[in-house]
């Protein structure tokens, strides 16, 4: 489904779908950036309050933490919206046109 990282391929590998009208825009942004960021917050949070960890250190901790989160939640959230757009025959994704 994917050439690079995010980028969409032309055509799906398995059953030869046109895949070049698909496009999830920013919408598996908006999801992550919710859930990663309750997550993050709560966590850190958490530790601010009961464990009184440094900041140097609950940063060192945290902030890779949801960067890692971040990036492994882009290609499955992508493809998810993605294929709710051919599931609902949304018009970037119709299907034989």
């Amino acid at each position: 489904m994917f050439d690079g990282f995010l980028k969409v391929s032309a055509q799906c590998e398995a059953c030869g779908q046109d895949l070049s009208r698909a496009d999830s825009g920013d919408g598996p942004v908006v999801f992550i950036l919710l859930i990663v960021g309750a997550i993050g917050c709560g966590g850190l949070l958490y530790t601010e309050l009961a464990l009184r960890w440094p900041i140097w250190l609950e940063l060192l901790i945290w902030m890779p933490l949801m960067a890692a989160m971040t990036l492994g939640a882009l290609r499955p959230f992508k493809a998810t919206l993605i294929a709710q757009q051919f599931h609902t025959r949304a018009s970037e994704a119709r299907r034989g046109e």
